[in-house]
């Protein structure tokens, strides 16, 4: 394992088909209080055979930092010798001056489709989905951790309600390969496709932005915050972002834009690589909101995705709930309407290169 070259990089992802768009090199420079880093695992023959990139976030006070592989590396997670993968990774860590390094395995472990969800909402007796009989499971997950546990790695402390430090372990998707819009339709929940419709009728039109289209979308986003209680982003953040993920690919990243009336209602960013496209950030107001714009918005997405050979539109983080009493499940009922599944990960892990420095930044984590 040795650092590459960003062509080579995202030459190996293009042959993969696909990878996380937080371990593309693009993400890099999202995050400009992190040092990026591109790293590549080769066999005998020095074919590339992994990659990942490395963010490194300086700890205050002292000459270490957090090396960070959000949804990565890209390797095979399955293998038997987990540790041929992984312990070059730490040494090469260590000798950048990380006191630990967090990684986030792409391995499904559960999965729950829209049918079960809905069941789950609807059973008193049942508040977590993890406590709802999943839809399938793979035996696999499980030798995963044992591997990464007998290699002396640690589950990362994350925050209770899915939404804490690191990335989601629970996130909703819905399949594509092989289907075209008027299947994707067919598979809403009664309330999404009456949504569409209203939308349509209403003379809802979505189109695609561009930069110049930003402090509108955040202009959006900061009113979402303020009603839904979260702290906003910058505009610079994605301003930085779509200068970053359009340079290296100009279609990485995608603004759309619905309007009524001549008032823009709602946006939301859509992400690509390769066969994988996400629903990244969604913004609305509450302004007439009974013509449906956040459906007619995510519609239009999904039928570009379709357009473009898309597998899997992700929707991005869900929480684990389903009790009637937590404010989240709002969000879990409306991403379920569109169909598709509830998927579980085995979550971020992380190996304490410096074992006092590590427990400070799990105290910190618990803080916050």
């Amino acid at each position: 394992m040795a650092p590459i070259s960003t062509r080579r990089h995202l030459d190996f992802v293009a042959e993969r088909g696909s990878a996380s768009h937080l371990q593309m090199p693009s993400w890099g420079g999202v995050k400009p209080d992190w040092r990026a880093e591109s790293l590549g695992w080769s066999d005998g023959a020095g074919r590339l055979v992994g990659a990942g990139l490395v963010l490194y976030r300086p700890l205050p006070g002292v000459r270490r930092s957090l090396a960070y592989l959000p949804e990565g590396p890209v390797i095979d997670w399955h293998a038997d010798d987990l540790d041929r993968w992984l312990e070059p990774l730490v040494a090469h860590c260590r000798g950048r001056g990380a006191f630990a390094v967090r990684v986030g395995p792409r391995v499904e472990a559960r999965t729950w489709d829209a049918a079960a969800v809905k069941a789950a909402i609807a059973d008193p007796a049942v508040t977590r989905l993890g406590e709802a009989e999943p839809t399938w499971r793979d035996p696999r997950a499980a030798e995963v951790e044992a591997r990464l546990r007998a290699a002396r790695w640690r589950p990362a402390r994350t925050g209770t309600d899915g939404f804490g430090a690191g990335q989601p372990r629970f996130v909703w998707r819905l399949p594509l390969g092989g289907r075209v819009p008027e299947d994707v339709l067919r598979g809403f929940s009664q309330q999404w496709r009456r949504n569409v419709r209203k939308a349509d009728n209403a003379g809802v039109k979505v189109v695609r932005g561009d930069a110049a289209d930003l402090p509108e979308f955040h202009r959006l986003y900061v009113e979402t915050a303020r009603r839904d209680g979260f702290v906003p982003r910058p505009a610079e953040y994605f301003a930085r972002m779509w200068s970053a993920l359009t340079a290296e690919d100009p279609d990485r990243m995608r603004l759309y834009l619905a309007s009524h009336d001549g008032d823009v209602l709602s946006a939301a960013t859509m992400l690509t690589v390769g066969g994988h496209v996400w629903y990244s950030y969604g913004a609305s107001t509450a302004l007439r909101r009974e013509v449906q714009p956040n459906n007619a918005i995510q519609w239009q997405m999904m039928r570009d995705a379709c357009e473009l050979g898309a597998s899997v539109y992700d929707f991005r983080g869900i929480t684990d709930t389903v009790d009637a009493s937590d404010p989240h499940l709002g969000l879990l009922r409306f991403k379920s309407g569109a169909g598709g599944e509830a998927c579980e990960n085995i979550g971020e892990w992380d190996f304490p290169v410096n074992r006092v420095l590590h427990r400070a930044l799990d105290a910190y984590l618990s803080r916050r």
